[in-house]
């Protein structure tokens, strides 16, 4: 646990500083809400799930997912390997984006759970595919 950990640590800052990622979410991050609260209750760490949301649109989203090469496109988390799943395609793809947004989802969301890969090569894995967007 603590590979998943230091990874989503790593993915969370480099997304954090992308100037084509709109927020991030993840407690081990000083700019998140969260962040005393996961210093208080997650002392070793936080967890390897964190979610973002691409600048732009549902297509830009839809971008980023076809172009990820590392990160399995899976509904589930907690897995060794990497995976990433867009809502708005797969869980909640029954809505339209005005449904989502009231159900607290963007359309832009990404839930990306770090596995035990190299962080360096999920980073470079999703800055490949920002580029395409």
């Amino acid at each position: 646990m603590p590979r998943h950990c230091e990874n989503a640590q790593k993915v969370a800052e480099f997304l954090n500083s992308h100037e084509k990622i709109e927020w991030v979410r993840y407690c081990g991050l000083k700019t998140d809400k969260y962040y005393e609260l996961g210093k208080k209750y997650l002392p070793n760490g936080s967890c390897g799930v964190l979610a973002f949301a691409v600048k732009g649109t549902r297509k830009d989203a839809e971008t980023l997912m076809k172009n990820l090469k590392v990160a399995a496109i899976e509904t589930h988390v907690a897995d060794a390997r990497t995976c990433c799943l867009h809502p708005a395609n797969a869980t909640h793809r029954q809505l339209t984006d005005e449904q989502l947004v009231a159900c607290g989802i963007t359309p832009t969301l990404i839930r990306y759970s770090c596995g035990i890969e190299n962080a360096d090569d999920l980073i470079e894995d999703l800055k490949q595919a920002l580029e395409k967007i």
